[in-house]
């Protein structure tokens, strides 16, 4: 018997809407290689850009700061984050 996936792993499928978008294959490649380099579906990856760019769940740059080389950002996190969610 199959161990029991966690919450964030189960798609309730009855709550989702098929689409189909046609992309150039430059894109298409594009999109399916970054898939890939981060271990998600094609899907998964759609959905978080289709988020990301309608203002839906946000993704802060400055969560990743830390691998930025920068070694100021501990005492300019208040000016990064007021530059990320500035409209």
């Amino acid at each position: 018997m199959a161990e029991p996936r966690h919450p964030s792993e189960m798609v309730c499928w009855h709550t989702m809407k098929r689409t189909t978008v046609k992309l150039p294959e430059q894109l298409d490649a594009r999109l399916r290689h970054e898939a890939a380099r981060r271990g998600m579906t094609v899907s998964q990856l759609t959905r978080e850009a289709i988020e990301s760019h309608l203002g839906g769940r946000r993704r802060l740059l400055a969560a990743g700061a830390g691998r930025s080389g920068s070694d100021d950002v501990s005492e300019r996190i208040e000016e990064i984050l007021r530059a990320e969610v500035a409209p």
